[in-house]
Order: C-alpha cells, then sequence, then structure tokens
C-alpha cells in the first residue's frame, strides 16, 4: 500500500480500458471515484469494481461514489432517489424525531446495501454545508438545514449509520459552502463574511466528527486569505486542523473545477503544498489524469496510518 500515491482518480466508462488498467499499475492512485457514467447496472458496476480491486489484490481497495440522494444520485439508472434530499431529512428530524430516525437509518442502511452490492465502499457524505437564502443553488436542498445545530447532529447521526454498515465517509465541503454566490464548478465564490461569525455558524458543523476523510471548498474567505480558496490555502487549513479539529485526511474536491484559476499541474502542486492529503480529479480524461498522478507524492505515513483505521470500518 505504500508505493501508492495521494490521489483519487476517476475513470471514462463502465469497464476499464487497456490504458486505464496501464494508469493503475503505474501510478497507484490511493482509490477511485465513480460516476453516473460508470454505473450502469448492479451487475456491471460489480464486474467493474472486481476489475478495480484485481489490479490492488485489495479487497478493501478505497472505491468512492457521490450517492447522496435527492439530486445527486450516480444510481438513477436503477434507484430512484429523488424524494430523499438532506432538506427532506433535516425537515423530518424537526417535525418529527422518531420518523426521522426510523427513515433515515432505513435509507442509509439500503444505500449502504446497494453500495456493497455493487462493490462501493466510500460515499462523499455527509454534506454539511448550510442552507442560505440568496447563495448559489449547487448546495440548495443538499443541505439539511439552515441551523448549524441541525445540520451537526444530522452529520453525526449519518456518519455513524455508515459506519455501522461498513462505509466510509466524506464530510464536504469543509469549511463550508453555504455563503457562496456563485457555483464553484465554474466560477470562484468570494464570501465576505468575517471569521468569527464563519467560525460559529458555517464552520462549527464541520467540528468533531468521527469521519476519517473530508472534502475541501473550493472558495475564497477572504477575512482569511484573499488570495486563495480553502484548497489552495495554508491558512484556511490550519483552521481547518487546529479550530474545526479535524485532523484525519484532508482531500480536495475535483481539482479540474473551474473554481481554481491555476493549470493543472500547478492545481495539485498548490493543493498539496498548502496542506490537502490527498488530490481528487474527477473527469476521466487521460491526459489529466496523468498530469495530476505526476504531481501526486507518494502516500505519506500519516496517510498510511489512517488508511488503516478506514479498512477496520471497510472490513
Amino acid at each position: 500500500m505504500n508505493k501508492r500515491r495521494s490521489f483519487i482518480t476517476g475513470i471514462k466508462s463502465t469497464s476499464l480500458l487497456v490504458k486505464e488498467r496501464y494508469f493503475l499499475k503505474k501510478y497507484k492512485p490511493w482509490g477511485v471515484i465513480l460516476f453516473s457514467r460508470n454505473i450502469k447496472s448492479i451487475s456491471q458496476t460489480k464486474k467493474l469494481t472486481q476489475e478495480i480491486r484485481k489490479i490492488f489484490k485489495d479487497k478493501n481497495y478505497p472505491i468512492l461514489v457521490d450517492q447522496e440522494g435527492g439530486r445527486v444520485n450516480r444510481f438513477k439508472k436503477f434507484f430512484n432517489a429523488d424524494l430523499f434530499t438532506n432538506k427532506y431529512f433535516g425537515e423530518l428530524y424537526k417535525k418529527d424525531r422518531k420518523k426521522f430516525y426510523d427513515y433515515y437509518k432505513l435509507f442509509i442502511e439500503r444505500t449502504s446495501y446497494l453500495l456493497k452490492l455493487t462493490g462501493i465502499n466510500i460515499n462523499t457524505v455527509p454534506v454539511l454545508d448550510l442552507e442560505i437564502k440568496g447563495s448559489s443553488k449547487i448546495i440548495g436542498d443538499r443541505a439539511f438545514s439552515g441551523n448549524p445545530k441541525v445540520v451537526s447532529r444530522i452529520g453525526n447521526i449519518c456518519i455513524d449509520y455508515y459506519h455501522k454498515n461498513n462505509i466510509g465517509t466524506v464530510i464536504k465541503h469543509i469549511p463550508g459552502h453555504g455563503l457562496a454566490k456563485v457555483d464553484s464548478h465554474k466560477l470562484t465564490p468570494a464570501v465576505k463574511v468575517k471569521y468569527k461569525r464563519l467560525l460559529k455558524n458555517d464552520f462549527d458543523t464541520f467540528k468533531k466528527k468521527k469521519s476519517l476523510l473530508a472534502m475541501t471548498a473550493h472558495i475564497i474567505y477572504e477575512d482569511v486569505d484573499k488570495l486563495n480558496t480553502a484548497t489552495h490555502s495554508k491558512k484556511i487549513i490550519q483552521i481547518i486542523k487546529k479550530d474545526i479539529k479535524f485532523k484525519n485526511l484532508l482531500m480536495s474536491d475535483d481539482i479540474s473545477m473551474k473554481s481554481l484559476k491555476y493549470s493543472l499541474k500547478l492545481n495539485t502542486i498548490k493543493a498539496f503544498s498548502a496542506g490537502c492529503n490527498l488530490v481528487l480529479h474527477c473527469n476521466g480524461n487521460y491526459k489529466e489524469m496523468s498530469i495530476v498522478a505526476k504531481n501526486s507524492p507518494v502516500i505519506s505515513k500519516l496517510i498510511l496510518k489512517k488508511t488503516s483505521h478506514l479498512y477496520k470500518i471497510l472490513s
């Protein structure tokens, strides 16, 4: 495992291309992430994940997916999750606590069953961003609530339920995407709110979380760092480690998103130098994958240690 590199890669299609098999053997990414383009059926996805794991000879090799429910549903070809947005569960939590626990537990058990059936062992949930009126709709109903305490509590329940079902989690988008007025897939959001207010609200939802992975927000928090998004900001990553007290593995959001203004090579290098442990690249473009791979270091002792903790949850 210690020869693997500190990045997570996407792939192009529903089975591995010959050059992708070569790529995985040569560069040994820490993990692979799947999207709707990779998922056609349960049997096909299982075959694909088995094919990936065969290369690494590792039954726990990290294979990730964004399976939040609602509009973020990578299993949409065979699983309807339209109703089950985070907002739906957040509102249920406030209205009827018992019903919330029953429904949410069942939803996570069903999702975990599907993940295990297809060979996926990490779900990039929970979204711990706040729902804030007037902000970009990219979060919207993906947030549990506008109340930090409600978001934090449901986040803890989510992580706990997934861990009990042997699925790893990724809290996102640390330290908080809620105030962004634009979609970071397309533009660079800049938040002007003062640091103290952020710490009490947006940043607070991420505190004391047992998730072994967290995904950074490609957002500039001007009161802390006027130039760099969280992914590229040493100052923000220090806040994540010291004030939010997240001591586990920090991975970037997709390093090819348009919020990051440098070349792909520089975006990758800057994420590592700011303090990210892992870099995520999603689109399956082979040329881009190679650039990220070549600029990602071999995994550190910290990554090795935290990965072994993760494997205990997955086993």
